[in-house]
């Protein structure tokens, strides 16, 4: 009688378990791997087919019923499992009754004999179909226009700076078209938003037809477009140019019964000659594009130099061959500044400066040649360098931090976080004592990919800064997707705080934003003690300035490790003086 009773609630337990298995959608398999039979607990008939015939029974049976793609992935994530090399874990597609295939997660263990050989595998299968369009939706998202089906933004510059790269290393010309629709908000006032959507969709589709397949098309902004034409020269450009404007103009878009006729403006520019970089194609493009505009619509506008600005061009070429130069030759050092605590003004950490000499010997600041470098689209080089630097330091002197500021343009680029991930993975002691620091101004050009880029940072162990925090008017929303750990309040804001009654508010304004976040607050450019002691009353986590020290080429802990090199090299013989210590 007491058998029966635990009998019958062991089955009990065991229809109670089915149940919730059920409900949760997972189906669960018993794959004898010697006789190669299937067992299925669960709502099969969900993944196969509602006919028991249609669900398999056998492991081959399985894989004739998985999309040949994924056949590979899924055998070698067994063939892992049962060397004892991983956990079984795949996801693959498999074919359901209707001949249409359906996403299913697969997790498993297998059981083995006493020699080591796999005899059951005992796992678990969960339909993921809508996860996985909903993940495949948002990659294209992360790429392509949602409305048009062109590239994004951000895809539409990494295409520009990839042409940009090959016409700078082949020497070849380039254009690049911004092309904007006229009076697209009368026709929204008008028709209303959704026939704007079918204007500019149409439109979209008509630039398919009327450019070379190596052409690129990316949609700027709500009314904007961007086209990249490679190996292009001025007169290609224009006649392009005149190519699209008639594509827009030639036929009416058809909406509701009714015919909306449309044109556009379009700026163009010549790339590698008038600009370097992907932002300063854009920038220009889009200033020519407002000149075709204030001309009247219609019509087409260059970008071009005017002589002062062709002058200062050559200048600025020749900076950027010097600072080519200077890498080449390892003419790059820092110079460090101390950032320290509000209340006992010790030292926290150092900030990396910039410095460049001159084959003579000279220094050069970063506020000298940066603004050049960048404009050249040399700025990734630099930064290369300057990782490179900062790196070296933090191996030397194992008691230091640094902070690296790196420019817009390197935080959206993906090669210099592959160097900062393959330079940092695995050397956490090396990471924590490394803040990299990006502008405000720069973060929030695309929120997004900077989100990204500082997730990707902190992962590593890194700190990140926000540096001239209220330069860019940062919201409550901007510091919740960028979670930052450090702000440094822009020193316009700092200078003369103790006198400024809108610099008291404005910055009282920033700590409060700052607090709700719990970050780190560092004050830049702080030059007295008046100004010092203001900001510890109102709570600033940091000070850095003037007042506190200036940056400097030979930093204490720098002159330390030289003081006991040049000791022990005099303690043998006079004669034998290290070369860096020869000339002190």
């Amino acid at each position: 009688m007491l058998r029966s009773a635990k009998r019958e609630d062991s089955l009990s337990e065991l229809a109670g378990i089915l149940t919730a298995i059920e409900a949760a959608g997972d189906v669960l398999y018993d794959w004898d791997l010697a006789t190669d039979r299937l067992q299925w607990a669960g709502a099969a008939g969900g993944l196969f087919g509602e006919i028991p015939q249609d669900v398999p029974q056998s492991g081959d049976e399985i894989n004739g019923r998985i999309n040949p793609e994924d056949v590979p992935r899924r055998m070698n994530a067994l063939s892992a499992h049962f060397t004892g090399a991983a956990e079984y874990d795949c996801e693959y597609r498999i074919r359901s009754e209707g001949g249409g295939f359906q996403w299913v997660h697969d997790r498993g263990a297998a059981e083995f004999s006493a020699t080591g050989t796999p005899v059951r595998m005992v796992g678990v299968l969960r339909l993921v179909t809508r996860r996985k369009q909903h993940e495949a939706r948002l990659e294209y998202l992360a790429n392509f226009d949602g409305l048009t089906g062109h590239f994004n933004k951000l895809r539409l510059r990494e295409a520009l700076e990839q042409a940009l790269a090959q016409g700078l290393r082949f020497g070849q010309d380039g254009a690049f078209l911004a092309l904007g629709l006229d009076q697209m908000g009368r026709i929204n006032a008008a028709y209303g938003h959704e026939a704007g959507d079918r204007v500019l969709f149409d439109i979209a589709q008509r630039l398919d037809r009327s450019l070379r397949s190596v052409d690129v098309i990316g949609r700027l902004d709500s009314d904007r477009f961007g086209i990249v034409l490679t190996a292009c020269g001025d007169q290609r450009a224009h006649r392009a140019a005149e190519r699209v404007l008639q594509t827009v103009r030639q036929a009416p878009v058809k909406i509701g019964g009714r015919q909306v006729h449309v044109s556009a403006s379009v700026g163009v520019v010549l790339f590698p000659a008038h600009a370097r970089t992907s932002f300063d194609v854009i920038t220009k493009a889009e200033g020519a594009l407002m000149a075709a505009k204030a001309a009247g619509r219609d019509c087409i506008r260059v970008y071009e130099m005017t002589e002062e600005q062709r002058r200062g061009h050559l200048d600025n070429m020749a900076v950027g061959e010097e600072v080519k130069l200077a890498i080449k030759d390892n003419r790059l050092s820092f110079a460090y500044q101390p950032v320290v605590d509000a209340g006992s003004e010790q030292v926290r950490f150092y900030e990396c400066l910039l410095r460049m000499r001159t084959p003579g010997g000279a220094l050069v600041s970063a506020d000298r040649f940066v603004p050049v470098v960048e404009q050249l689209g040399l700025m990734r080089n630099l930064d290369r360098r300057a990782l490179d630097l900062a790196i070296h330091d933090l191996e030397t002197y194992p008691e230091i931090e640094l902070a690296l500021n790196i420019s817009g343009l390197t935080a959206a680029d993906r090669s210099w976080l592959r160097t900062l991930v393959a330079r940092l993975k695995g050397r956490p002691e090396l990471a924590r004592r490394l803040i990299v620091e990006i502008t405000e101004t720069a973060a929030l050009q695309d929120i997004e990919e900077s989100a990204k880029f500082v997730t990707a940072v902190r992962d590593l162990g890194c700190q990140v800064a926000v540096d001239d925090f209220g330069a860019g008017y940062t919201t409550f929303r901007h510091l919740k997707a960028l979670t930052v750990d450090v702000v440094k309040i822009d020193g316009s804001f700092v200078r003369n705080i103790s006198s400024s009654t809108e610099n008291q508010i404005f910055v009282r304004n920033l700590l409060s934003l700052a607090r709700t976040f719990n970050l780190v607050t560092v004050a830049e450019c702080v030059e007295t003690a008046e100004d010092a002691s203001y900001l510890l009353r109102e709570g600033v986590d940091l000070l850095q300035g003037y007042y506190f020290g200036k940056p400097q080429m030979r930093p204490p802990w720098k002159l330390e490790a030289e003081d006991a090199l040049y000791a022990e090299a005099e303690s043998e013989l006079p004669y034998r003086l290290p070369p860096q210590l020869a000339a002190r």
